[in-house]
């Protein structure tokens, strides 16, 4: 069943808000004997503002999911809902148009591009799309990555943990609706990990922008709103783990 949230304060109760559903999702690669069904039927809803982590195993669909969900890969079946929309209504440059601006995303290798420094990296989403960022705001985003020595340094002169804080700023320089993250802290240390994972919660917190986290590390995921279990294409486990 599709677990539906709406969010009004009444009396100082909270209740919530859907932002994002999920309906009968499926997602079938390849023909004949070679087909696989990386998703199988997935349904659920988010609430705006909540902070939720995907758990399996390797193979388990949560990566297919996550692209689906970011409007990078078309579903074989269902539908994705953001704010009340219909994601894959959209042709492939509408589409391409959502991803920049309703979407933040981000990677477990950064993704960054080497000729640029961390300001056009953090800038790169809105200058594709034709706009140029508001200095303030590029000025307190690089302030609360803890760049501010770094701005001007080419992705091959900064560290892991210092190239994910980049990719994080420019998933949220946009003021995305949905930021969906594909194991972010793969690639790091325990400690760098939980600073990502602090960095990601703060701006989940102080903006109210709904988060999807992608992990294998169930201390991660712990640390959400709520958790999914994926196996083989489907939820198998819903969790609320704080209100």
């Amino acid at each position: 069943m599709i677990q539906r949230f709406r969010a009004i304060a009444i009396a100082g109760k909270e209740k919530y808000m859907e932002i994002l559903r999920v309906e009968n999702l499926s997602k079938i690669y390849g023909k004949g004997n070679q087909q696989v069904k990386a998703l199988d039927g997935v349904s659920f809803s988010v609430a705006k503002g909540q902070f939720v982590s995907i758990i399996g195993p390797s193979g388990s669909g949560k990566s297919t999911l996550l692209h689906i969900l970011g409007g990078v890969d078309r579903p074989t079946e269902g539908k994705v809902f953001l704010n009340g929309q219909d994601v894959y209504a959209r042709n492939d440059e509408q589409l391409a148009i959502f991803r920049r601006r309703q979407v933040g995303l981000i990677y477990q290798f950064y993704n960054l591009i080497p000729e640029l420094d961390v300001e056009e990296n953090i800038s790169l989403p809105l200058l594709m799309d034709g706009r140029k960022p508001d200095p303030k705001a590029l000025e307190e985003m690089i302030h609360n990555l803890g760049l501010e020595e770094r701005r001007h340094n080419l992705p091959n002169q900064l560290s892991g943990g210092q190239e994910q804080r980049v990719s994080i700023g420019r998933a949220l320089l946009t003021s995305p609706a949905l930021v969906l993250a594909d194991e972010p802290t793969g690639n790091l240390d325990s400690t760098r990990s939980q600073e990502i994972v602090t960095l990601l919660r703060e701006s989940n917190r102080r903006f109210q922008q709904t988060l999807i986290v992608i992990t294998h590390d169930e201390n991660i995921a712990l640390q959400a709103d709520r958790m999914l279990s994926i196996e083989d294409g489907r939820i198998v486990r819903d969790e609320i783990l704080r209100r």
